[in-house]
């Protein structure tokens, strides 16, 4: 066993949102109807979550620097959550680079992609084509968007763009997904939630194992250990680490990279409990290893320029 990992850290998937914006569809039907998601009830993350809540999370894991991954801003309001990032004091690292929203297939997407694009900060596009028959589990408004010509023309805009595109999806959807980043060789996909194994009959973990292993296979393709609370709600390290070995098994750390979905991920664990869980699981990982896990592949993958290991250590912390 070697050392746990105590070096500097990129989160490269969290959120930030103010509800008193009105501009998130999905937290405003919660918190109107109590209505609960793939992951349960949302009650306890139903407020405001700025850059010093995701600071005092964070405060004992040596954050130095994130990945805003959009919120589900409405579509209605486009540019807009780009723009608020921009208005925050983000000088502790926090949102240090952005994901942004496009539909790809909406009327306006080229348009909006270049919009985008021209903002420094934004590395990234997702459309999130997580798509589930019960309404209340689904992310996407319609099945089989991976396949449609015209969003394929959105993604393939983005690419042009320079745009690393995060890829949401469910294990049953990787098939399809299969085709798509073969579709799209010069497309850097990120995978998210580590590919959302939310059913956890013997049978659904089957199926996510089979679809991770296809992805991995593909050089185009990285992955974000992530959320993994939200699918094993009575979770243990137990329970949690052969996810998280298949994960590596499939994507090997230097295209994998530990992130933590907060607030999402505080639904079910407190954001010190999810990376002690990544560390004691990488700890029989060599340093290298654990530090492209935890910082190196994120740096990588978002381009965020961060300095590396010696710099870092003597600067600033979230």
């Amino acid at each position: 066993m070697t050392e746990l990992y105590d070096g500097p850290v990129i989160d490269p998937h969290h959120h930030l949102w103010d509800l008193k914006l009105e501009r998130h569809p999905w937290l405003q039907k919660a918190r109107a109807s109590g209505e609960e998601m793939v992951f349960g009830s949302l009650a306890t993350i139903l407020r405001d979550y700025g850059i010093d809540d995701y600071r005092a999370d964070a405060a004992h894991q040596n954050v130095v620097a994130t990945v805003h991954v959009e919120a589900g801003w409405s579509v209605a309001y486009p540019l807009e959550e780009s723009r608020w990032l921009d208005g925050l004091d983000r000088s502790s690292g926090v949102a240090h680079r952005y994901v942004a929203r496009v539909p790809l297939d909406g009327p306006d997407a080229m348009r909006l992609l270049e919009a985008e694009a021209e903002n420094p900060n934004i590395v990234g596009i997702r459309d999130i084509v997580s798509w589930h028959p019960d309404a209340a589990k689904s992310f996407a408004p319609r099945a089989e968007r991976m396949s449609d010509p015209a969003w394929r023309a959105g993604l393939a805009h983005a690419t042009r763009l320079g745009l690393v595109f995060d890829l949401m999806l469910y294990p049953w959807q990787m098939s399809e997904a299969l085709d798509l980043v073969r579709a799209f060789p010069q497309t850097l996909f990120v995978l998210n939630h580590a590919g959302s194994p939310a059913d956890r009959t013997a049978d659904g973990m089957a199926l996510w194992r089979r679809g991770l292993r296809e992805l991995g296979n593909e050089p185009n393709v990285r992955l974000k250990i992530s959320d993994l609370v939200a699918y094993d709600n009575q979770w243990t390290i137990k329970s949690l680490q052969p996810v998280i070995e298949h994960c590596l098994d499939c994507f090997g750390p230097a295209r994998a990279m530990f992130a933590s979905d907060f607030p999402v991920a505080g639904l079910h664990a407190s954001f010190d409990e999810v990376y002690q869980v990544f560390r004691a699981v990488a700890s029989k990982l060599s340093y290298d290893e654990q530090r492209a896990l935890f910082f190196a592949t994120a740096n990588d993958t978002y381009r965020l320029g961060i300095a590396d290991l010696a710099d870092i250590s003597r600067g600033r912390h979230v």
